[in-house]
């Protein structure tokens, strides 16, 4: 191996998108490898140019001194979640409006001597909790509405009634009804205590107030607050107007819908919503299928599993494929042997349910003949994703970019169509790619890299402080507070006011071009010269960028030109930035649950484990809000 090459696979090493495993088969092929790219050589001690921070060699003997320690750059952390604490809701105040001032007396009378008057009279009699905005929603509403929403004369509303209903039902949406639960006043009551009466009913209407304002927030924004969970999570959360709901919902003469019409109305959420339905109303009685843990069939082996394999092709294949198939299923006799014609029907299965068609039976292919996950695990996993869908718009728009971390996948719609989809590489455990959203600016041909500082301080900094010449060798390019030097001109004691970039060529860790969206968290899509990852079916494997297997396709899709276009501006060899013609939203997402184009709800392993972490946020949450209860 040439030092031109080995500089050239070391480059490869240490870029956003390149793992240790994209070069272990070089270096094992070269023990000495190491040794020769980074061992100790002698070197002539550069002159610095003005600016320069480098070391004097000082008059004397030499004196041994210890290196200062390395420094490092840590991952974002996951949380201990902490749910909103309830807020007591104060409405004594509120009361009588005219006697406490809170109204304008010149257009607002006192409250009459009526039920629904001495109802309001008991407010300042009613302990009741909700989270701080609803309990405010509530409050406002009340000191400047002097009906009330929920109770007609000494009874609970034809209103009320529909209101409840709706949130009985809030487990068909993903949420959990207790948090909504208000206790409702009997139709019996001793009229000879109408005081007591009043005071049932002044609770009830304050909490139905503030369960329904709740419910709407809840509905609109989802309960959880993403970023309490991770560093890794990144959303601004919505604003909600409980203040103008509470006022519909006093005048709306159809309370349900308009309660029903606050949740996302995208048809991701309305395909999520059916699947939780049909998860419930599951009650498949057949034998399941179990295939012996650590099985490993390959073409041409023979083991005693492959009746129960094809028991479940035959369960959880498709009816076409079962059509294609029927021949082959037909003439199985339940035999060991793992002929050509039972790899074909395995492959056919593996390319249905997206994995790699290969005929080998392993642990990816197995979970799927099995079933995936129990229908408990399931539904958790739908509910987990109408939670996540409630961060996002509740229409992802008619065009956009769509990357689903766990599916390792990007879907690109356009004229509310998904056009095509890639496979794709997404951060490893260790260094996860974020679950945010953006929007597509630029694309950039023939990009030059900028090493993240996590790059050139966990990875770089070690070779550099034993040869600080390395990143000259390489061909990068370093700058030390705007001004280009030499790698070998720098003390490595410390990267302050350091900046390293690779330029375009064949081994830039981006490729052929970038597509940027710009966010806190540098993450973009983007070329690789490794392509093959792609053929993984486990593909969480860079240091966070998200790479594309057809990233002309997609520069061509977000440019609105043609992927001839793309390859020409590539083939000219120069960096050129190029602005989208429209901004275009991208959802660089985390669903283990997610339907696709035709609307069938797909599931997926939990890469990251962050279905952990949202089980404990709504936790957390169910605990706070149901202490009362």
């Amino acid at each position: 191996m040439t030092l031109k090459k080995s500089a050239a696979l070391t480059a490869l090493l240490i870029t956003c998108a390149v793992t240790v495993a994209d070069v272990a088969p070089a270096y094992a092929a070269q023990p000495n490898l190491l040794e020769l790219l980074f061992g100790k050589r002698r070197r002539q001690e550069p002159v610095p140019p003005p600016g320069v921070n480098m070391p004097m060699a000082a008059p004397g003997p030499a004196v041994a001194t210890k290196p200062a320690p390395l420094p490092k750059v840590s991952a974002p952390s996951y949380y201990t979640y902490k749910a909103d604490p309830l807020k007591t809701i104060a409405l004594d105040k509120v009361a009588d409006p005219v006697v406490t001032g809170s109204i304008d007396v010149a257009t607002v009378d006192a409250a009459p001597h009526t039920p629904e008057g001495d109802v309001r009279r008991e407010f300042a009699s009613v302990k009741a909790e909700a989270p701080a905005e609803s309990a405010r929603a509530v409050e406002d509403f009340y000191s400047h509405n002097t009906g009330l929403i929920w109770v007609s004369g000494s009874q609970i509303s034809d209103r009320a009634r529909a209101a409840l209903a709706v949130l009985a039902d809030a487990a068909s949406t993903g949420l959990d009804p207790q948090d909504y639960a208000v206790q409702v006043p009997s139709a019996v009551f001793d009229s000879a205590n109408m005081a007591a009466r009043y005071q049932e009913l002044a609770a009830f209407e304050v909490n139905l107030s503030s369960a329904v304002a709740t419910y709407v927030l809840d509905t609109v924004r989802g309960r959880i607050n993403p970023n309490r969970i991770s560093g890794y999570h990144d959303f601004a959360r919505k604003d909600v107007n409980l203040v103008a709901a509470l006022k519909i919902l006093s005048m709306s003469p159809d309370v349900a819908a308009y309660l029903k019409s606050r949740e996302p109305s995208g048809a991701h959420f309305q395909a999520l919503k059916a699947e939780l339905k049909a998860l419930k109303a599951e009650s498949d009685a057949s034998e399941p299928v179990v295939i012996a843990p650590g099985t490993l069939l390959k073409p041409g082996e023979s083991n005693p599993e492959l009746a129960n394999i094809v028991k479940g092709v035959v369960k959880h294949g498709s009816d076409a494929l079962r059509s294609e198939q029927a021949a082959t299923i037909a003439a199985y006799k339940g035999t060991p042997d793992y002929t050509p014609e039972l790899v074909a029907l395995v492959e056919a299965f593996q390319k249905e349910r997206g994995l790699k068609a290969d005929g080998i039976v392993g642990q990816a292919t197995i979970r799927h003949l099995v079933g995936g996950d129990s229908v408990a695990d399931r539904i958790f996993k739908v509910q987990v994703a109408m939670e996540q869908a409630r961060w996002l718009p509740a229409e992802l728009g008619s065009r956009y970019v769509f990357i689903n971390q766990p599916a390792f996948m990007a879907y690109y719609h356009d004229q509310d169509m998904e056009k095509f989809s890639m496979r794709v590489v997404v951060g490893s455990k260790s260094n996860q790619t974020y679950f945010f959203e953006d929007e597509i600016q630029t694309v950039e041909y023939n990009p030059y890299w900028g090493v993240p500082q996590s790059i050139i301080i966990n990875e770089m900094l070690p070779k550099l402080r034993s040869d600080p010449s390395y990143l000259d060798r390489l061909g990068y390019q370093v700058e030390l507070n705007g001004r280009a030097v030499s790698s070998s001109q720098i003390n490595w004691g410390s990267t302050k006011g350091v900046s390293v970039r690779q330029p375009p060529g064949d081994d830039n860790a981006l490729g052929e071009l970038k597509i940027l969206f710009p966010n806190a968290h540098a993450i973009y899509m983007h070329d690789t010269p490794s392509k093959s990852y792609f053929k993984k079916d486990m593909r969480a494997l860079s240091h966070g960028c998200v790479r594309l297997a057809d990233p002309r396709l997609m520069a061509a899709a977000v440019l609105g030109t043609s992927v001839e276009q793309v390859g020409a501006e590539i083939a000219k060899g120069r960096n050129k930035a190029v602005s989208v013609p429209e901004r275009i939203p991208v959802y660089v997402s985390y669903f283990t649950a997610w339907p696709n184009k035709d609307g069938k709800v797909e599931f997926f392993d939990d890469v990251y484990g962050r279905d952990a972490y949202m089980r404990k946020a709504m936790e957390a949450t169910r605990q706070v809000r149901q202490a009362q209860s």
